[in-house]
């Protein structure tokens, strides 16, 4: 079966905009990779279930989010609307179906914001929230937003890389938040995303700063989170730069996957049924360089990763029993990819 999948990328050298491919989840092989939408730095994205394609948007010193129509099949975006600010881009975007609500996270002004959805997929700002606070390392200046999408019990979680801190927010109708739990990571953390596990109880936060993943239990009760453990990401003996940039588990919650920019690489850390993380059982080449999204395919089957400075994407098939990757393809040509995504 044929899967469509996005690419978010920069556009500072070679990139148009937002790029779609063609994915055999029988075969494992990508093809068909062309331009749909010419748009500047569009680094992330997510489709709603309506087929409205939001992507970060980036022109004449204003950030923002793009609004399109969007036709798969036929590889084809009709711009419906930019809402867009002076000052930089956001660095996240995330679609709630239920409440028909966009969040944003914005890492350099540090602030959440909330968009109403309405019928036709246009967007109309409901609420902001400003984080404060800064950090130990150089990159923790201020507040750096990272991400903001909800947790399994529909609360809205929020990352802020700046200030080592997790936000909870109870997200009303109206796309109002108030603030419900702050947890509070070990200095210079500086994380980055978060994912939950299947039954909502884990979670696991990746630091970019650290190159770190730590387990957390998550309280749905309260909307706190509780540290368990933290494991590296790469190799104790690797000291030149890296930093941790994505993170998903796969469906069943055996297998945890992080990228890491730097060392290059894909981690793999093997789940215990309790959701505990047991242990990193595999470090695998991205075969590129500056590894920032990748992706499961959606029978997981495959891993899809993309190299930022490279403009190459890479797939690997995954054992499903053991969770490891073996590569497959490589020097796939993407122009300075970002988001990887496969359109539901």
């Amino acid at each position: 079966m044929t899967e469509k999948m996005l690419f978010g990328t920069y556009t500072k050298r070679v990139s148009k905009g937002i790029y779609q491919a063609d994915f055999d989840e029988q075969t494992g092989e990508m093809s068909n990779v062309e331009a749909i939408a010419e748009i500047g730095s569009p680094t992330y994205l997510n489709v709603s279930d309506a087929d409205v394609l939001y992507a970060v948007d980036k022109q004449d010193g204003q950030g923002g989010v793009a609004v399109y129509d969007y036709d798969s099949e036929n590889a084809k975006t009709t711009l419906k609307q930019e809402v867009l600010a002076d000052g930089a881009s956001p660095a996240y975007v995330a679609v709630d179906e239920n409440r028909q609500l966009l969040y944003t996270a914005n890492y350099h002004k540090g602030t959440v914001e909330v968009y109403a959805i309405a019928a036709d997929g246009k967007l109309t700002q409901t609420d902001a929230f400003q984080a404060v606070g800064s950090g130990p390392r150089p990159e923790q200046d201020g507040p750096h937003m990272h991400f903001a999408n909800l947790t399994p019990d529909n609360r809205l979680v929020a990352v802020d890389l700046g200030s080592d801190k997790v936000y909870t927010f109870d997200v009303s109708e109206a796309g109002k938040l108030t603030e419900v739990a702050v947890f509070e990571t070990e200095a210079g953390f500086g994380p980055r995303h978060i994912r939950f596990s299947q039954n909502g109880q884990k979670a696991y936060l990746l630091g970019e700063l650290s190159s770190q993943l730590s387990e957390l239990n998550y309280d749905a009760t309260s909307g706190t989170f509780e540290l368990v453990q933290t494991l590296s990401t790469k190799p104790d003996d690797w000291e030149a730069h890296n930093g941790a940039a994505a993170i998903y588990v796969s469906a069943d919650n055996r297998f945890i996957y992080t990228s890491n920019r730097g060392h290059n690489s894909i981690a793999v850390f093997e789940v215990k049924a309790n959701g505990a993380i047991d242990r990193r059982v595999q470090l695998i080449s991205t075969e590129g360089d500056f590894p920032r999204d990748f992706a499961l395919s959606p029978n997981e089957r495959y891993l899809i990763a993309t190299n930022q400075n490279t403009d190459n994407a890479t797939v690997y098939q995954r054992d499903t029993v053991t969770g490891q990757l073996t590569l497959q393809e490589k020097d796939i040509q993407v122009p300075e990819p970002v988001r990887v995504v496969f359109v539901k």
